[in-house]
């Protein structure tokens, strides 16, 4: 019998108001499991508790806090297999990127955050002498630029990634003394619900971690309007998001939003086009293109587009899609049936629009009984700017791919024409070149001849891909409010 998930709330494993709901394979349509669905009240209790832990937490010691995340990354760690195997099947993840990418990231950040909680919270500034005046005496003026923690902030994690992206949020806000109530997405919780069962069993106080779950508008609404949440960390849609801080900027809750992307990917004339395709590739392979840092969106010099077309469309020969727990698979299937049936609706407008697919446009059949939500990696050319397709998220495997003629001053105008600036990417064979335009771009991180990332690097948006950064000690920064202690 499929086991039934208990919420997480005050240190106790509690029954849910509501029940629970059936989590779903997408990659087979069977049910990985049953997770709970909260009540409003529920989370309200979470958040309670989390705000009555705030006080004790967040005087502790930061060695013990740093001890704490150092044994959950243990716990994490030998759990490993079984919980890789979890976060497959309530994804679709190939098995690479559940063991490396999820769990795995998953593990590294609880690490990195051990020794964020003792990274220096305090800053001398330099003395000022003042004149006598109306103010008082003349005298000579310390000052300390302290860091504090914020207090309860609520997580509300996205589906693609349901290890990294609550690490990412839960180890720092920890290590910076919060406490934290956190709401994963209703597509795939159950991972989070054991990275609580780690932070437990590594000896975190009850009420600092609360895991609270639903598929209800009103779970995430209750998580959000809380009046005991000081802060709110949110990865997902930029439409969601705005809804959020709307709801934040009636008593000033602190915002921290990872939002959509459309990321340009810039390929000048003298590019390394071998180099470019693979980058561009991975929006295919990494979550099925279920991730907002993608380069989805190809500008490409009119004298290399067919020979780069030419080239994914080689790249996407041999891309094999079918179920991720199956040796030899890069595409797995996308989160469920109603994003899938999205994903389609894009790809069917962009053939309206005019553009031209040039691989891929019909939906796969996997395995014998043709379930799963699988989408097939598609490369839509011949585009412009002004379609739908090029200037909407479409959080599946699709790229689209936009000529242009003149110089580099058409393509960093075209790349900035987008409500969009998560990451973007320039490729060319001169590297003072591509910096020159790497800066010109209006997106919150660039890769320059690269896709990959530094994990100390700040990471956020400019424009509607959100507000804040986070990531290495920026995250640590996100998590605090800054206060200043002056002195004769």
């Amino acid at each position: 019998m499929t086991s039934a998930q208990k919420l997480f709330i005050g240190g106790e494993w509690v029954e849910p108001a509501g029940g629970h709901y059936e989590v779903v394979n997408p990659a087979d349509e069977s049910v990985v499991g049953l997770a709970p669905e909260a009540s409003r009240g529920q989370v309200e209790d979470a958040a309670r508790a989390a705000a009555a832990a705030f006080e004790g937490w967040s005087r502790t010691k930061p060695e013990e806090r740093a001890a704490i995340l150092d044994r959950a990354a243990d716990i994490i760690q030998r759990e490993y297999e079984p919980w890789a195997a979890l976060a497959q099947a309530e994804t679709g993840a190939p098995t690479g990127i559940a063991r490396g990418m999820q769990v795995g990231v998953g593990v590294s950040r609880f690490r990195r955050y051990a020794k964020g909680a003792l990274e220096p919270v305090e800053r001398g500034l330099p003395p000022q002498v003042t004149d006598a005046g109306p103010m008082g005496a003349a005298s000579i003026l310390g000052a300390l630029e302290v860091r504090q923690p914020v207090g309860v902030v609520t997580c509300i994690t996205s589906y693609n990634n349901p290890w990294a992206n609550p690490a990412g949020k839960v180890a720092p806000a920890l290590a910076m003394g919060n406490t934290v109530v956190v709401k994963p997405a209703p597509q795939d919780p159950l991972s989070v619900f054991r990275m609580a069962e780690a932070l437990h069993e590594a000896g975190v106080p009850a009420g600092v971690v609360n895991v609270v779950s639903g598929t209800s508008v009103e779970v995430g609404e209750a998580a959000v309007d809380s009046p005991d949440v000081d802060m709110v960390s949110f990865t997902g849609s930029t439409g969601v998001g705005q809804r959020i801080a709307e709801v934040c900027g009636r008593t000033m809750k602190r915002q921290l939003m990872e939002l959509g992307g459309k990321g340009a990917a810039i390929v000048l004339a003298d590019a390394d086009l071998d180099q470019a395709v693979m980058g561009i590739g991975t929006t295919f392979s990494f979550y099925s293109g279920q991730i907002c840092t993608a380069p989805t969106r190809v500008i490409v010099h009119r004298s290399v587009y067919d020979q780069l077309v030419e080239k994914l469309q080689g790249y996407l020969a041999f891309m094999k899609v079918g179920d991720p727990a199956v040796r030899g698979t890069v595409v797995g299937p996308v989160i469920s049936a109603a994003h899938r049936d999205r994903v389609e609706s894009y790809v069917e407008l962009g053939r309206k629009e005019g553009a031209r697919i040039a691989f891929g446009g019909e939906r796969p059949v996997v395995g014998t009984e043709g379930k799963g939500f699988y989408v097939a990696p598609t490369l839509l050319v011949d585009c412009t700017n002004d379609m739908r397709v090029v200037r909407e998220e479409i959080f599946g495997p699709v790229v689209v791919v936009v000529p242009f003629d003149g110089d580099e001053d058409e393509a960093v105008a075209l790349a900035n024409d987008s409500d969009f600036g998560l990451i973007s990417y320039v490729w060319s064979a001169d590297a003072a070149r591509a910096f020159r335009v790497a800066r010109r771009l209006r997106a919150g991180g660039v890769g320059v001849n690269t896709i990959g990332r530094n994990m100390e690097a700040p990471f956020g948006g400019f424009k509607r891909s959100g507000v804040g950064r986070d990531v290495g000690s920026y995250a640590l920064h996100a998590y605090s409010e800054m206060q200043s202690i002056v002195w004769a």
